[in-house]
């Protein structure tokens, strides 16, 4: 590694010519089949520092205030490239879950990959992350790279306990599993096999299309593989056992009978209980021979024997698929879409002709799907076929990755709603202009319309009517528009301020640091937070740098006018206390100093270095710094955590340094006094401490020249990059260093030095300040009526979402207001819960409390005759953890018994009522009375559209 370091070193191009290199190739299109590879956006965004890749790093250029050396550019060289924040596990280097493009990790084509390994190397061990990319969708043909391949386990039909886990990309054929699975089991090339689909405990699928795709043949995560080899009699061993089996004639073949036919065109047959001998295409229909006590199907098989109530049937969860199970079990639950479903009501609506819809098969698929969940026989089922023509269909749904159910749900009623539209030929419709006309008949209008496009059964239940007013700030123009809705988005009240926890690194190096917990304004900055601290603490907030500290290096020093959008909430923010400038006019850097260790690689019998420890801050002058000076202060600086023998604690400093061993006053045979030290409680005495300077606790470098003992040198020096994991330079001693803000140096220790003298249990230790103590203050609760009246609140447009006036010809500044006019009979309420950037992504785990029975949206809507809007709730779709991470599951009410559920996946029990309004909430299902329960019992009227619009 050390030689094709050497070599990358005197074949790499100058930071200008890297950028013109590869700036090209970053911009490179996504093709089908193409390998792209894995880059921690860490060691990236390094490079493109250091190159000056964006417009806003173009100081790489080397600009001459920043940069009047090479040494000086060398700081933010990036070094080989480490992936290891990547990996979940660092031996296995599997992928952490969750990971986000751009976010974690950057994407790029494998030409640029080539040039940045030859560049720079690798850290020594780790393998490239390579993917490929695969094509999703059925009519827009869409490109990404699959970052998470698909796990697979995979088994001997001989032996199914002896499983191999396997990775393949959604791309890859039934093939390719084939031949990995001849190699893992020794399977000689001449004998004949066939390999089995087994996702439930007793369903199995013949994958007899070897060149159909992973992904055509709905294999999902975790999905179970068998290889069944032929036996030399010419028979199959399951048609043997069969043959054996008092079972074999009680077997039952059955398929969807609406199932497409190129979404299961790679399944030759469905078995449950045993084997077939010969092959049935799934589009052929064949419902089995011989006795009824199975049925099976694309989702599931159960003994019909085993009945459950009609409804409460959990969903297995196929590989982060539980965003789609909370939105399916909600939907389930709602009855009169089940309802419509149940009674094949669908089939007589079905629109294979609209080009916006999916030609019917996302109605068939969710049809089929309700009806096993309504069967009663079913415990569970597996909703691989759904999903796969989900995917099909929206291909940001179609891998393994955690998704949002709201974003599910909404596709599926876009989808639904298409795909069941009773309107075959939609009208051209000019849209007008309010121009002063009654409200009542703009509003029946907008609506009338709407349904001369739009017809379907998602409009009957789940569509209502909004208001909005635009008013021009200059000309007064009024714009009143009415549009419908699907489901109402409700932003929740935002928090003013927000705590967080940082660690302050004192300047006295005798002090521990010291927890806080400060409140600072959610859209603060760093200055804000510099400021809280100082108030606790007492550090002079201009003495401060704010640090992000990650796996023992600066992943960030941030600048006081940044924001702290970007700070998470598992973020380790260390807060150093640096000097003030000298009072003299001396000039001062805040220089970065790493802990390593040498280490020796004994697969290429060459030395490397790990870090480790609490890197540092420390204020040293610009242009004037020795390597003695820097030695001291460092070694200062680490007193606390340092044990040094009793006989160098108390070295007067050497009087001729001639009789010493290098510029730093070794004495030779020091070394072995040390190393047979009692590492007893003697031999923790620490440094003798140095008065600080400003009376601040801070200690510049020449408070420490007199104090230089002859003594043993503990660590060497290095110049490193910015990350500390690529050497720039050896530092020579006895010259003076140059320094500029970019510059961190390492301290190299070898291992034997470390374990004697360093102190990893002080060097972790820290003190806790009153305000971690405290009780956080409970976070307030928001009524539902609260995030409605929020919705309806009048703002006014930002600078970049203008209005074009019509009368002003201009784009304005307009105040908005949006009001509900109209509510539908299912009414979905959306809590905003996510905040989304490129950069920060954030959830509001606020309480928001919403009513079981009896929410009044009447005082809500504008409609003067309106009738009563009252709801009661039937469902909810939770969100527990975090932006990107977490589990989603659902509460809802049977409408067969009317009592609560709770669906987690597979599992299906009790709820009481007091267990459903949490933090969790994320999606809301409310049905409206019928205002007939209100008033004298008489004939129900027919529900032509679900709204009313007078």
């Amino acid at each position: 590694m050390a030689a094709a370091a050497a070599g990358a070193e005197r074949a790499r191009p100058d930071p200008a010519e890297q950028r013109a290199e590869l700036g090209p190739l970053l911009a490179t299109a996504l093709r089908p089949g193409e390998s792209w590879y894995l880059v921690e956006s860490r060691w990236f965004k390094q490079w493109k520092k250091y190159v000056g890749f964006d417009n806003w790093d173009m100081f790489g250029a080397g600009h001459p205030n920043l940069f009047p050396g090479p040494v000086d550019n060398a700081g933010l060289f990036p070094g080989p490239i480490d992936n290891s924040g990547l990996f979940g596990d660092p031996q296995t280097q599997s992928l952490k879950e969750h990971l986000i493009d751009e976010l974690d990790y950057v994407l790029v084509p494998t030409e640029a990959w080539n040039k940045l390994v030859a560049w720079y190397g690798c850290i020594d061990g780790q393998q490239p992350i390579v993917r490929k990319v695969v094509e999703y969708g059925l009519f827009v043909k869409h490109y990404k790279v699959e970052v998470y391949l698909l796990e697979l386990k995979l088994c001997e039909s001989s032996d199914p306990d002896n499983v191999i886990n396997c990775h393949f990309s959604k791309a890859d054929t039934v093939a390719t599993i084939e031949k990995e699975m001849r190699k893992l089991f020794s399977i000689p090339a001449e004998k004949e096999t066939r390999l089995w689909n087994r996702y439930m405990s007793n369903t199995y699928e013949q994958l007899s299309k070897l060149d159909s795709t992973v992904q055509d043949a709905g294999l999902y995560q975790g999905q179970v593989v068998l290889i069944e080899v032929k036996n030399e009699d010419g028979t199959w061993p399951g048609q043997h056992c069969l043959a054996k089996s008092s079972t074999a004639t009680s077997r039952n073949f059955t398929t969807s009978s609406k199932s497409s036919a190129s979404s299961y065109s790679s399944v030759s047959s469905v078995i449950t209980n045993g084997d077939s001998s010969s092959s049935y295409g799934l589009n052929s229909s064949h419902l089995g021979r011989g006795g009824s006590g199975f049925v099976c199907n694309s989702y599931n098989c159960r003994d019909s024997a085993s009945l459950s109530q009609p409804g409460l049937c959990g969903l297995s969860n196929l590989g982060n698929t539980c965003f789609m199970n909370s939105a399916l079990q909600c939907l389930s639950n709602t009855p009169p879409l089940t309802d419509y479903f149940l009674e094949d009501k669908y089939e007589a609506e079905i629109n294979q002709n609209n080009p916006l819809g999916m030609r019917g098969e996302i109605a068939e698929a969710y049809a089929d799907l309700i009806k096993q969940m309504w069967s009663g026989r079913q415990s569970h089922v597996a909703p691989r076929m759904f999903k796969t023509q989900v995917g099909r269909f929206a291909p940001q749904f179609s891998g393994y990755q955690q998704q949002d159910s709201q974003e599910l749900l909404a596709f599926l009623l876009d989808g639904l709603h298409e795909d069941l539209n009773r309107v075959k030929k939609k009208p051209y419709l000019e849209l007008k202009d309010a121009n002063g006309r009654p409200d009542s008949e703009v509003a029946k209008e907008a609506w009338e319309n709407h349904r001369l496009r739009n017809d379907s059964i998602i409009v009957d239940i789940f569509h209502g009517l909004f208001k909005s007013t635009l008013v021009c700030p200059k000309c007064s123009k009024v714009s009143v528009t009415f549009d419908p809705f699907c489901y109402l988005t409700l932003p929740l009240p935002l928090r003013r301020d927000r705590p967080m926890e940082v660690t302050l690194v004192y300047a006295d190096p005798q002090r521990r640091p010291v927890q806080y917990r400060v409140v600072v304004p959610v859209m603060g900055a760093i200055s804000d937070l510099c400021e809280s601290l100082s108030k606790l603490s007492g550090v002079p907030a201009e003495n401060m740098v704010v640090t992000d500290v990650y796996n023992h290096r600066f992943h960030k020093i941030f600048q006081m006018d940044e924001g702290l959008n970007p700070i998470m909430p598992k973020d380790d923010i260390f807060v150093y206390e640096v000097c003030k400038p000298s009072e003299d006019g001396s000039e001062y850097v805040t220089l970065s100093i790493y802990f390593r260790e040498k280490t020796m690689r004994q697969s290429s019998n060459t030395s490397g270095t790990v870090l480790f420890g609490q890197p540092l801050l420390i204020s040293v002058p610009k242009h004037k710094l020795t390597v003695d000076h820097l030695y001291s202060v460092v070694l200062e600086q680490i007193s606390r955590c340092v044990k040094l023998p009793l006989a160098e604690e108390y070295s007067p400093p050497c009087p001729d340094r001639g009789t010493c061993n290098g510029s730093n006053g070794v004495v030779e045979g020091d070394i072995e006094e040390m190393e047979h030290q009692d590492g007893g409680e003697e031999g923790k005495e620490k440094l003798t401490e140095v008065d600080p300077c400003h009376s601040e606790g801070c200690m510049q470098v020449e408070s420490a020249r007199d104090l230089q003992p002859c003594k043993k040198q503990h660590f060497t020096f290095s110049l490193v990059n910015s990350s500390g994991t690529s050497e720039i330079n050896s530092i020579v001693e006895g010259k003076i260093l140059k320094l500029n803000a970019f510059s961190a140096v390492a301290t190299d220790w070898d291992s034997e030095t470390r374990r004697l003298l360093y102190d990893e249990q002080e060097a972790q230790a820290f003190e806790k300040h009153g305000s971690m103590l405290q009780p956080q203050k409970k976070k307030a609760v928001v009524a539902l009526r609260d995030c409605i009246e929020l919705f309806t609140t009048m703002e006014t447009l930002g600078e970049h979402d203008p209005w074009y006036c019509p009368n002003c010809k201009k784009h304005q500044q307009a105040t908005k207001k949006f009001d509900l006019w109209s509510l539908p009979r299912i009414l979905v309420v959306h809590l905003k819960r996510f905040s989304y950037s490129r950069y920060w992504r954030d959830k509001l785990d606020t309480v928001v409390e919403f009513p079981i029975r009896g929410l009044n949206m009447s005082e809500f809507v504008c409609d003067p005759r309106a009738g009563s809007y009252v709801y009661d709730l039937i469902a909810v779709s939770n969100h527990y953890g975090a932006m990107g991470v977490g589990h989603y599951t659902a509460y809802a009410k049977n409408k067969v018994n009317n009592k609560w559920y709770y669906f987690d996946d597979s599992s299906v029990s009790v709820a009481s009522e007091d267990q459903i309004v949490t933090k969790a909430a994320y999606v809301l299902f409310y049905e409206r009375r019928n205002s007939e329960e209100h008033s004298a019992p008489s004939a129900p009227q027919e529900e032509c559209d679900g709204m009313d619009t007078n």
